[in-house]
Order: structure tokens, then C-alpha cells, then sequence
């Protein structure tokens, strides 16, 4: 299996002529990779890193800067950032000529992290985890959407009249997925190269939507993968003159496309998962970790619910009978609640079916965990557990828009414990910002209703 590059590993490829660029990326509050392409040589000589304009934790999706933030704006007269490569990430990118890539920290000019990076508040979860003795293992099943338009093509017609990648739904189907594996085959194939082990791929319920799934392994490392595999997907679409999408819900009359979070809880010292236990409950053999873990997830789950579905076009996808949940109910292996109990023994673990495509790993991943956080620290026991149709259910039910999700985060307490002040109020500005975006816009739906009927 292939793994990430030391130092001196990369060194060697540079003198050989192999590799002649580096990336320096990280993500912003979208889950994009930002960064720069560095001469591999020149990183080489001083690989202390980079900086870039700290505005980058201000801007929409367009790139304009947003005021309004305390972290960065024109009085403070946006200054710079500094990129400080882990190491630890440092991989060749196969699609990509004589370039490989390191996934950054971001730190401030005196060397602290920088509390609002998404990398940053993933990372503080962790801590306060092994400060209780234990380590969180996790694994992202990412969907998607192939289209055999091209995004050049797709932006000049306004993302209409798409051709999809497959005519008919194909969960499953061989064939179908047969005529796409041009594609599916070679995000496969580069991202096992690149240190990023894969699992499978297979097709799902919509039209030419597709499930790329990766090995479990500690949560950072998760939530870094999960970013490498989603610029993958786009990039190599793209050379192929195609496009994927990871939006929650990219149309009204097809299956959304989910994230779905795998965790389990594992003690440092005894290097073994915790959930596991002698206490039966719904024909789980659980322990008392496990069902605090749960209960917190369960009990802040609202609060946190941005993190989770962090876009406008996120709530679009909670639709009964959609395979998207509506409410927060737990049940073993039953599709329709939005935490779902899956594997036994070692392998036994939450699978958090909030989450759509659109999910920023590291803020999602930091969400659950200061959830389960919270209920192992508060000894919050679960509701019972849900039998039957979840859909039929109105027990926790989910936010039905992104403004009534920042509500509850921005007023939460608990949140602000869990991550500070200045996260909450820098992501809640965020949110609402996107939200009040949206909110503004003239949509083809209410052309489409009211240009001549009205």
C-alpha cells in the first residue's frame, strides 16, 4: 500500500527530475484547498512553509471579502497567515505533472494556530479526546454526481441541461457503472497512489451518482483524505473534460448526495475500540462509553447542525423516503434515522448520516466528536432506541433551513465551551452571510412560476 513521503524521500524525487512543484493547501470554511504551487527546490531549502492573506478566512464563494469578521477585515488592513506544512501529509498527486502536495497548519505571526482554521478546530477536539484517554477513528463515504459536460460547458449554460453520466438509476448496477469507470476507475487508481487507501466505488440512486469510499484510520488523517479525495474527483473529471459535483442536492427530482461519518472511540492505552460492552440494548452488546458518546451526539445535535449541513442547499436534501434522514433518531442498521449502528466487536461504530456532500470534514468531524465529548462528560444517556420507519417519526426533528440552524449554534453556550467565542461567532457570521446570499437571489424557480403567470 502506498504512503505519504518523508523528506527526504521527496528530496531524492527532486534530484531524480520526478518531482519539480509543491502544493501548499489547506482548506477554507467551504472545505476548498487553497494554497500555493511552490518550486519543489526552493520548498526543499526552507520548508518552514508559506504565508497567504489571512482574507482567505473572510471571503464568499466568489472570493469577495466579507465584513463583519473580527478575525480579519479592511482596518486590520488583511494581512498574512503562515501555511506550516505537516509533514506528515506530504504525498505525490498522480494526476498532476511532477507535483506533489502537503496539507498546512495555520498559524499566526507568533506561532500560535490559528483558532478559526478548520484544520485548527478539528485539531482541538482531538486534544481534548486524549486529555480523556482516548483517540477517535473515523471513515468518510463520499457521493457525487459525474456529468459528461464539462464545467467550462456547464458554467457558460447557468449548471442546465447537464448530461448526466448514466440514464437510469443504477445503485448497484454493474453495467451502468461499467460506462463510467474511464472515471471512477482512475480516482481509484490515483488516490491508492497517493497514500490514500480506497475501499470501493459503486453506483447510487440517482442518475449517474456515484459512492467513493476510503479506509478508516484516525480522524485527522480521515479529514485530510477526505478533502484529497474530493479535489481528485473534480480535477481528474475535469482533464477528462467532465464534472462532478458535491452539492447536498443538485436537483430537485433526483437522490441528494450524502457524507456519511463513521466514528468509534479507542483507548490510547489500550489501543482498542471502547464502544463495545456487556450492556445489550436494541441487539447491541454496547458499552457505557458508547451510549454517553451517543447521547451527546443525540442532545447537541441541533446546536451543531451547521456544521454538519453547512450550505443553503443543504436542508434540501432532508426529504422523506429520499435515503436522507430527517431527524436525529438513532437505530441499529436502519437507513432511514440519522445516526445509524453498524458492525459489532471491534468493528462496532456510529455511522452519521446528516452529513451531506457539501460538508467541511474538519468541522463536521469536530462537531460529533465535542458532542460525544459532552455526553461522556455529562453521563447523557440516549432516548430509546427507534423502531421502524424513522420518516414516520417527528422525534428530533432536523433545522429546516440553514438560518434556523445558525440560530441555535450561535446561541448555544454548549458551543461556545466546546469551541470558544471567537469560532462561534466567526462561523455563525459566516453561515448567516451565505444564508442572507441565497436569501437575496432571483432562482429560475420563480421565473419559471411567476415571469408571465403572476
Amino acid at each position: 500500500m502506498a504512503e505519504t513521503w518523508s523528506q527526504d524521500q521527496l528530496a531524492e524525487a527532486a534530484e531524480g527530475g520526478l518531482i519539480d512543484t509543491v502544493i501548499l493547501a489547506f482548506t477554507d470554511h467551504y472545505g476548498r484547498l487553497m494554497g500555493k504551487r511552490l518550486d519543489a527546490e526552493f520548498f526543499l531549502q526552507d520548508p518552514s512553509g508559506t504565508h497567504a492573506c489571512d482574507y482567505l478566512l473572510t471571503v464568499d464563494m466568489e472570493m469577495e471579502p466579507v465584513e463583519g469578521y473580527d478575525f480579519s477585515n479592511w482596518d486590520l488592513g488583511y494581512g498574512d497567515l503562515h501555511l506550516t506544512p505537516d509533514m506528515g501529509t506530504l504525498r505525490p498527486v498522480p494526476w498532476l505533472d511532477r507535483t506533489a502536495l502537503v496539507l498546512c497548519d495555520l498559524v499566526a505571526h507568533d506561532g500560535t494556530p490559528i483558532s478559526v482554521g478548520p484544520r485548527s478546530i478539528l485539531r482541538n477536539q482531538i486534544q481534548r479526546l486524549q486529555n480523556l484517554g482516548f483517540e477517535a477513528k473515523a471513515a468518510s463515504e463520499l457521493e457525487y454526481f459525474l456529468y459528461r459536460t464539462s464545467y467550462r460547458d456547464a458554467a457558460s449554460t447557468d449548471y442546465r441541461n447537464l448530461e448526466p453520466a448514466g440514464w437510469y438509476v443504477e445503485d448497484y448496477h454493474l453495467l451502468q457503472g461499467a460506462r463510467t469507470e474511464d472515471l471512477n476507475g482512475e480516482f481509484r487508481r490515483h488516490l491508492k497512489e497517493m497514500a490514500v487507501p480506497v475501499e470501493s466505488t459503486k453506483g447510487e440512486f440517482g442518475r449517474g451518482q456515484h459512492e467513493l469510499n476510503i479506509r478508516w484510520c484516525d480522524v485527522l488523517e480521515m479529514a485530510d483524505r477526505h478533502v484529497l479525495l474530493k479535489q481528485c474527483v473534480k480535477e481528474v473529471a475535469d482533464q477528462h473534460g467532465a464534472a462532478a459535483t458535491f452539492m447536498a442536492k443538485p436537483h430537485d427530482n433526483e437522490a441528494g448526495s450524502s457524507s456519511h461519518l463513521h466514528l468509534s472511540l479507542w483507548s490510547i492505552e489500550d489501543e482498542i475500540n471502547v464502544f463495545p460492552g456487556r450492556t445489550e440494548i436494541a441487539g447491541l452488546e454496547v458499552s457505557g462509553t458508547f451510549l454517553s458518546f451517543l447521547g451527546g451526539c443525540l442532545s447537541r445535535l441541533r446546536e451543531l447542525m451547521p456544521c454538519f449541513a453547512p450550505t443553503v442547499n443543504s436542508y434540501k436534501r432532508y426529504r422523506s423516503q429520499s435515503w436522507a434522514p430527517t431527524s436525529g433518531a438513532w437505530s441499529p442498521d436502519n437507513r432511514t434515522a440519522g445516526f445509524r449502528i453498524v458492525g459489532e466487536g471491534p468493528s462496532l461504530r456510529i455511522e452519521c448520516r446528516i452529513p451531506g456532500a457539501d460538508v467541511n470534514p474538519y468541522l463536521a468531524y469536530a462537531a460529533a466528536i465535542a458532542g460525544g465529548i459532552d455526553g461522556i462528560e455529562s453521563e447523557i444517556s440516549p432516548p430509546a432506541p427507534l423502531k421502524g420507519d424513522a420518516y414516520q417519526s417527528m422525534v428530533s426533528a432536523l433545522p429546516g433551513t440553514l438560518t434556523e440552524a445558525v440560530e441555535g449554534f450561535e446561541a448555544s453556550d454548549f458551543a461556545r465551551h466546546a469551541f470558544g467565542t471567537d469560532v462561534v461567532d466567526h462561523y455563525s457570521h459566516f453561515w448567516r452571510t451565505e444564508a442572507a446570499a441565497f436569501e437575496s437571489a432571483v432562482t429560475d424557480w420563480e421565473r419559471r412560476r411567476y415571469f408571465e403567470r403572476i
